[in-house]
């Protein structure tokens, strides 16, 4: 194992029928099963057939010729621990989750491990299958949506893309926020993100002389990548703990929050709310 590099990717073709997974994988990169089949588990390894590309995890899975299993090996990925999520309700169909800082709202061809989807599928009773509707970054914390069906995560996502999900966050940001700025009448920022609208409100709730910080209530009309820290780090106000847009230096963890989600249920017709500070 000394010899193995820290990251690298394998891709392996296969030449005859019945290959073993694991065998085949530990004979072409040296690495022991035991480690192959924890790589496998963390969702590191595909297997292509044809146009087709998914996540293999069967270490034991007999492979057929002309298919190609591709490792991607990252000691530093797969070395991470995943924060607990909490659920909030499951639905059968979908399921409402608290998602903490540093748990991913979807996982890379290195692997899925740190993701609240994997979570939810190897936590859930009875196990299901998830599927991303919506994202929250990394550093984010709060409510998210996970769907357990291809047609639950089709309508779910359909209502986010005909902007029928009412979702409200809490920042705090560096600086005294105009206090002007009120639920009434609340700053407003449209500026587009890569090409794409993207349209902001911002109110105060409040602010903290002592640290200079003013802690804000933030509803988006669309969801940019970024959206609220960058329209926030535009303002002149960024948000406390944001690595990318904020101020340097900051060591806190980014303080934004998805409190708040609301919408129509595609199976019962009745309103959901959910809200963490209720």
């Amino acid at each position: 194992m000394s010899d193995i590099p820290p990251r690298f990717e394998k891709h392996i073709e296969v030449t005859k029928s019945g290959a073993v997974a694991v065998d085949l994988i530990a004979m072409e990169t040296g690495l022991s099963k035991q480690v192959i089949k924890k790589v496998m588990q963390k969702g590191a390894v595909w297997l292509s057939k044809g146009k087709r590309t998914q996540r293999l995890r069967r270490a034991k899975k007999a492979l057929k010729q002309g298919e190609v299993i591709h490792l991607y090996y990252d000691q530093n990925v797969l070395a991470m621990i995943p924060p607990e999520p909490t659920l909030i309700v499951d639905e059968g169909k979908y399921s409402i989750w608290n998602k903490p800082y540093g748990l991913l709202s979807q996982g890379s061809k290195w692997g899925d491990h740190c993701t609240i989807t994997r979570w939810a599928e190897q936590n859930l009773k009875p196990q299901r299958v998830s599927f991303v509707v919506h994202r929250l970054d990394r550093a984010a914390n709060g409510l998210i949506i996970v769907a357990h069906e291809k047609n639950s995560a089709a309508a779910l996502s359909k209502l986010f893309q005909d902007r029928k999900v009412e979702k409200r966050y809490q920042i705090w940001v560096h600086g005294q926020f105009d206090e002007k700025a009120d639920k009434d009448n609340p700053t407003r920022v449209n500026t587009d993100i890569d090409g794409r609208s993207a349209v902001s409100y911002f109110s105060v709730i409040k602010y903290d002389a002592k640290q200079n910080r003013s802690l804000l209530d933030v509803n988006i009309e669309t969801g940019r990548k970024h959206q609220i820290r960058r329209h926030a780090a535009e303002l002149g106000f960024p948000v406390i703990g944001d690595r990318l847009h904020g101020q340097e230096g900051d060591k806190e963890d980014l303080q934004l929050t998805a409190y708040y989600l609301s919408f129509i249920c595609p199976y019962t017709h009745k309103k959901n709310v959910f809200n963490l500070l209720s």
